[in-house]
């Protein structure tokens, strides 16, 4: 497809005579006049298809809104290429870019029309832009995703496969809004879910203007949180048995075993142009597998596993699915491969793997009653492997969303997601694993058996929480659902920016609380030394989730003994104070965090030095 774009004071034109072509208008769309309008001549090219689409309504609306234009007319310019595509293929393109372009006022002149016309040009440096777009190819896994036939199931842990449309969903509400979002395979967010206004208010997180949407920026808060989640979950890897390795985020396409695996995994690429054409990564499994190829893998040593923090993985997501922390273009994502001797090695792996993300999820503060889990494998799988899938289906103790494929089409045979289930209703994928069948072939990876043999491993794809944005999503929005609950939102403590909060009653007592702050050092304290009511800063102190709360005045300076406000066992209506000495509070904030990644207060400690970042 190809574009002209132009900034004009005015536009008007007219529909003279039919082509052949000719599509059939009303009066109204013969003749138009616009002022203040992005005329969009366009176009449309053999081979363009839904991916260009979609990247010319991004090109398009980009240009509006840096120009601040708010009205858009697409008007068909044939003469901008040689190469056009049939009539009927560009009346229906132009269509769908027309109803797919959001927040403007969009005009369509008719095609196959001769037309007259008349255009101001503004003349400044973005008045007049051309753009080139080349569809996107789609990988086979892709294509083969949308053909493939799915049979849905719920499987309970008394052992009942159950139809989905058969089964009964009472008091497992969240498990029907996932199996309905799942079957209907719609992944578009058609309002802003709670977690962005909180990831705004609270600081955490932005949208960023400048680069390409679904990239955001990360506030000092936000780092942190971001910082100890990926701390945690490496080393829980790491502690697991994993060596922790780092490959680079981009590799070329034009790589045999590069280029066989993208038609395999069902992700959209960042593709850069150049002598050489190069895609960003979007997760570190080849990385991982073409080190692997290069190692001696003794098979006593088996199963050996991998791990990569990928900062960052690229995946081309489409716009109208982007959202907040949920959906991204470039995510952290910890990625972990098990090299495995056989099938039987694979699947232990699995049910540990599979436990160990019901312990990190718990750890982050996503326990398992607030996520769903869905399996996935083929039907002679399951009919292999029935006590195996049961087993699942027990450690969880609760019923499961299973999707059986009459046949294999991706890399795997088997995986499971725990799946969060957020306050739009919309489901998003955090811990998976899945049993790979194809790349060791495909990577040239083999060990040496205890008979001198050649053989292929079987390998698992692991990441214990899913991307880490999506994990602070998935406590967001857990946290707006508990306060429409009537409980107060929080973060766990070991990951809260701020673990407690000093708030003297009056500047008398501000070298009081500048000593207790020291005595607390160790732990992320800070001191509200604004010039601001005693009222306002408690409830500013609540506003930002601060888990505990000391106000010091002359009764705390005279005894030692602080009044803490405990933020998880206090109500809406009921604040809980507790008395405590300096060593009992830090006892208590010890053992809440034991075990836990810890890191520095990422802020400066006096709020009357603090910048505010919205």
């Amino acid at each position: 497809m190809r574009l002209l774009l132009v900034h004009a004071d005015h536009m008007e034109y007219e529909a003279k005579k039919k082509t052949r072509f000719a599509e059939k208008i009303d009066n109204a769309m013969k003749r138009k006049y616009l002022e203040e309008v992005l005329v969009v001549f366009t176009a449309v090219e053999d081979g363009d298809d839904d991916s260009t689409v979609e990247q010319a309504v991004r090109e398009i609306t980009d240009v509006a809104e840096k120009i601040g234009a708010e009205r858009i007319l697409l008007y068909p310019y044939a003469h901008l290429s040689p190469d056009l595509a049939p009539p009927e293929t560009a009346v229906e393109i132009l269509k769908k870019i027309e109803s797919s372009i959001e927040g403007f006022e969009v005009h369509r002149a008719p095609f196959g029309w001769y037309k007259a016309f008349n255009i101001s040009c503004k003349g400044h440096p973005l008045s007049e832009l051309s753009k080139t777009i080349t569809p996107v190819k789609e990988s086979k896994a892709l294509q083969a995703e949308k053909k493939a036939v799915s049979h849905w199931y719920i499987l309970t842990p008394d052992g009942n496969l159950v139809d989905v449309d058969k089964f009964d969903f009472s008091g497992f509400e969240n498990l029907k809004k996932f199996a309905d979002y799942e079957i209907s395979k719609s992944r578009v967010v058609d309002r802003t879910p709670p977690h962005v206004e909180l990831m705004q208010r609270l600081e955490i997180a932005d949208y960023e203007d400048a680069s390409d949407p679904g990239n955001l920026r990360y506030y000092p808060k936000g780092r942190l949180i971001k910082s100890l989640l990926e701390r945690y979950v490496v080393e829980k890897c790491v502690e697991y048995g994993a060596m922790e390795v780092e490959t680079p985020i981009m590799y070329s396409q034009q790589h045999e075993t590069l280029r066989r695996y993208l038609d395999r995994f069902p992700a959209r690429q960042y593709i850069i142009e150049g002598k050489r054409k190069l895609f960003l990564r979007f997760a570190a499994c080849f990385g991982q597998f073409l080190m692997t190829h290069d190692m001696v893998l003794p098979y006593r040593a088996l199963p050996i596993k991998l791990v990569e923090l990928t900062k960052y993985s690229f995946r081309k997501e489409q716009r109208g699915e982007l959202v907040g922390l949920r959906r991204l273009r470039a995510f952290t994502m910890p990625d972990m491969h098990t090299i495995c001797r056989d099938m039987k090695q694979a699947m232990d792996e699995f049910q540990m793997q599979y436990r160990l993300s019901m312990e990190v999820l718990d750890t982050i503060g996503i326990p398992s009653e607030s996520y769903e889990v869905a399996i996935r494998m083929t039907e002679d799988f399951y009919r292999e492997n029935r006590d195996f899938i049961q087993e699942l289906v027990n450690i969880i103790k609760k019923p499961v969303l299973i999707e059986m494929w009459d046949s294999r089409f991706f890399y795997f045979v088997l995986k499971f997601e725990f799946n969060f289930i957020d306050a739009l209703g919309k489901a998003s994928a955090l811990s998976t694993v899945q049993i790979d069948v194809e790349n060791a072939e495909r990577y040239g990876i083999s060990f040496i058996d205890e008979s001198g043999q050649e053989k292929r491993p079987v390998i698992l794809h692991c990441s214990l929480s899913g991307a880490i944005e999506r994990c602070i999503y998935a406590l967001l929005e857990k946290a707006h659902m508990d306060t429409e609950k009537g409980n107060l939102p929080s973060f766990p403590l070991w990951l809260s920016p701020i673990q407690v909060r000093i708030i003297p009653v009056s500047g008398k007592y501000l070298k009081f609380a500048e000593d207790l702050m020291k005595k607390l050092g160790g732990f992320r304290v800070d001191l509200d030394d604004r010039n601001e009511t005693l009222g306002k800063k408690i409830r500013d102190a609540g506003r930002e989730w601060i888990p505990y709360v000391v106000v010091v005045g002359e009764e705390e300076e005279r005894t030692g003994l602080l009044t803490v406000t405990v933020r998880k066992e206090s109500t809406v209506k009921n604040q809980k104070k507790v008395k405590m000495t300096v060593e009992e509070l830090k006892q208590r904030i010890q053992k809440e965090t034991e075990g836990r990644p810890s890191a520095l207060l990422p802020l400066p400690p006096y709020l009357s030095k603090r910048p505010r970042f919205r």
